[in-house]
């Protein structure tokens, strides 16, 4: 880069052919005294050494020749000063470049220096040439950094004893930008705005400044430390020898050069380099997502996604963090920490604790765990002045006071310190837990958080943790979650792939690998769909726990067209504050559709769909089970379906539209069908044919409604006349209120076949 060629500036001083009215000697400005009036100096137009030259009489301490004209001073842009200079007689002095920097408008700027590096003249006669080299930036090699200047008069002094005679050859001032930047074309330094590098002065407008001049250029930040004390937006492509500091609350903004990579190279450390990334990704980077570029990223503790821009706690536009692995280094930084504290529950109000001990010491996305605490109950916020937690949800029998465990886990990236996060998708990420950490935690509240094609591998409690309603219309797509306890029993295992509080989660499409749940659910309007999620172990006869659970009654969710290994679908109401049914839906709103279901090596009692009430009076009011595959190896099982009863049983006289159709049932020994189609055969005539429904209806449930009656063959007398007649169906009857009686008019006996429902269809 040479501007006098590309710029057309003039640099050069006019020649003391010219005229001495244009050399000062003074400090050049307008008005001072010059050599054409000064009597000191003295145009000699023959020197053999120069040819034209100035001749100056010492008779100042420092005496100056300094040129009229104002030399411009430009960002990026050096020049070199360069003196050709003789003794002719008397004392001999020293010589130096010298300079006045100005400011455009008038006044003189504020410099480190105004003068070169000095030589002594030892003999008369000899050229002695002397040199200083101005510019902005503080480089090596610069002698005068004008960083604050607009303009120079420039020439030399002549210093020490007075009374000699000099003659000084034209001054040259020359660009020599060149002998500092590597790429003339394509780079801005930002030293050569201003910049410090010694991580003491504020760099912030120094690198902007060479934002505004690159031009489409790259920009520099050669070696050293640089402090970023306010914020900065860089708008053109960006390289780093040296590196950036800047405060946690100031952002650093990368528009071109916008990628994880690059703050690794501004900041010089992973995981500060992430949170600063991310900062700038929610600050009008101009792009809506943070490539990681493959990287690893190194985590000693978890990040506080808020804290990485503590002035915000909501977010609601789309952002995206794809390609790359999050791995959690081992420290102590990951441990769980338990709280206890006493508190107060009351079912009127619940998704609160009162009067709680110690409040401030419980954090917010704690798991709470006491008596009649379902599971995944999660800290959403507290109010220490009020002495209050709110809750995600109900406890199903924890009225009164208690002493709480409030536990929390540490996660890779933690989101709990927003009040509310919206559109936020994590894309082609691996979570790795190594035991050490778990995964993601949402915020308390927020829309459509997604997480797609990414892996959750090994974490040590939880894959991913919703604290509150952050999950609503959450999806969770093409993951796979690998469990960390592989190698334990299913009754050891405590880890979690996810949770969900709220409605509207689609889970698709995802691998997950022998945790203790896959999913815990208290929302309604899920969509579960083409997953696999498999739990078992090597023991015979082995436990095993509910792969999916949901903790509403109407859960109303479909799960559909997945491979479900060796756990069951449980379906509970241990959310609800009230869990006795009084009014309302009940259970019901489930459609189970074109799974697959496999068990191995499990005992006879073990079932693929599991009921349990958490409270009386409940009763199903919606449930179809339709054209799935059961298959047992290694021994049969009884029955695919059961309620558990731990709590209470369901009310098998009130159960409406409940359907299991066109399953395929493999190793189970009793088949069940609603409407189920039966068959009696009466041996002995009799007017009251008394036909048993059990096992085939679905939950051992009550006879409650015959839709149809054929008779199989003729019905006869006890004579063997034939007859035709049609009994009339006698429902609920016997003490279970499983059997059909059929009365006819007469005694007959023959075969019939029927169609009996456990429930009311309509």
């Amino acid at each position: 880069m040479n501007k006098a060629i590309t710029d057309g500036i003039v640099f050069q001083p006019l020649p003391f052919a010219a005229g001495l009215g244009v050399w000062s000697s003074g400090d050049g400005t307008p008005g001072s005294d010059t050599y054409a009036t000064s009597g000191t100096g003295v145009f000699v137009a023959a020197d053999q050494d120069f040819g034209g030259c100035l001749e100056v009489q010492k008779t100042s301490t420092v005496q100056k020749v300094r040129y009229m004209g104002e030399t411009p001073i430009l960002p990026g842009c050096y020049l070199r000063i360069t003196a050709r200079v003789k003794a002719v007689a008397g004392p001999l002095p020293g010589v130096r470049i010298a300079g006045w920097a100005g400011r455009n408008g008038g006044g003189a700027a504020t410099v480190p220096t105004s003068v070169g590096p000095q030589t002594a003249l030892t003999t008369y006669g000899t050229v002695v040439e002397v040199s200083a080299i101005v510019g902005t930036g503080d480089r090596t090699g610069v002698d005068l950094v004008w960083t604050a200047a607009d303009f120079g008069h420039f020439g030399i002094d002549l210093t020490g004893p007075s009374g000699g005679l000099v003659r000084i050859d034209d001054i040259v001032i020359e660009d020599y930008t060149a002998a500092f930047l590597r790429d003339l074309i394509a780079m801005v330094d930002v030293r050569d705005y201003g910049a410090k590098g010694d991580n003491v002065a504020d760099d912030s407008a120094a690198f902007e400044a060479a934002d505004a001049a690159a031009n489409g250029r790259e920009i520099l930040v050669s070696e050293g430390v640089y402090r970023l004390a306010q914020d900065v937006t860089i708008q053109n492509r960006i390289r780093f020898e040296g590196r950036v500091t800047q405060p946690a609350d100031k952002r650093f903004i990368l528009q071109k050069d916008f990628n994880y990579q690059t703050y690794v190279d501004a900041f010089e450390d992973e995981q500060l380099a992430f949170r600063k990334a991310y900062q700038a990704l929610l600050n009008y980077s101009d792009h809506e997502s943070l490539d990681l570029n493959g990287r690893i990223v190194n985590l000693t503790a978890p990040v506080d996604m808020q804290a990485c821009d503590p002035t915000r706690t909501t977010f609601a536009t789309r952002r995206v963090i794809r390609n790359g692995q999050f791995r959690a280094a081992s420290s102590a930084s990951w441990n769980t920490t338990d709280v206890t504290s006493q508190a107060t529950y009351s079912p009127s109000s619940d998704r609160t604790l009162t009067n709680v001990v110690n409040v401030a010491n419980i954090p917010v996305g704690a798991l709470v765990v006491g008596s009649g605490v379902g599971r995944e109950i999660y800290v959403t916020s507290r109010n220490v002045g009020a002495r209050t937690v709110q809750i995600s949800g109900g406890l199903y029998d924890a009225a009164g006071t208690q002493t709480f465990t409030f536990r929390r886990f540490k996660y890779l990236l933690d989101f709990s310190g927003y009040d509310s996060l919206s559109q936020f998708v994590i894309d082609d990420v691996e979570f790795q837990g190594d035991g050490n950490a778990s995964g993601i935690m949402l915020a308390p509240a927020g829309l459509t958080f997604h997480v797609r094609d990414c892996f959750f591998t090994k974490p040590k409690d939880r894959g991913l943790s919703s604290p509150g309603n952050g999950c609503q219309g959450m999806m969770i797509d093409r993951c796979q979650f690998v469990s960390n306890e592989a190698s334990l029993r299913v009754q050891d295992r405590t880890t979690i792939a996810f949770n969900a509080n709220a409605n509207d989660v689609k889970v698709r499409e995802n691998r997950v690998v022998l945790f203790k749940h896959f999913g815990v659910i208290a929302g309604g309007g899920s969509t579960i769909v083409g997953n696999h999620w498999f739990h078992g172990d090597t023991e015979n006869n082995g436990v095993r726990r509910g792969g999916i659970v949901f903790t509403q009654s109407n859960c109303r969710a479909a799960i559909t067209g997945n491979y479900i290994d060796n756990c069951f679908i449980e379906w509970t109401n241990e959310s609800e504050a009230s869990p006795a049914f009084t009014t309302g839906f009940s259970f019901g709103g489930l459609t189970i559709t074109g799974n697959h279901f496999v068990c191995i090596n499990v005992n006879t009692g073990f079932n693929f769909i599991v009921i349990k009430p958490y409270g009386p009076g409940h009763f199903l009011h919606g449930l179809g089970v339709v054209g799935n595959v059961f298959r047992t190896f290694n021994g049969n099982i009884s029955r695919v379906e059961s309620v558990d009863t731990t709590f209470a049983d369901l009310d098998y006289g009130r159960m409406r539209q409940v359907t299991f159709a066109g399953n395929c049932y493999n190793g189970i020994n009793d088949e069940v069908f609603n409407p189920a189609y039966l068959t009696h055969t009466q041996a002995t005539a009799s007017d009251q044919w008394v036909a048993r429904t059990a096992p085939q209806l679905p939950f051992l449930g009550r006879a409650r409604f015959v839709e149809s009656v054929l008779a199989d063959g003729p019905l006869q007398t006890a004579s063997g006349q034939t007859v035709n007649e049609i009994p009339w169906a006698d429902k609920n009857y016997g003490s279970d209120q499983r059997n059909v009686r059929f009365v006819f008019g007469q005694a007959l006996k023959g075969t019939i076949r029927y169609t009996v429902r456990m429930d009311n269809p309509v």
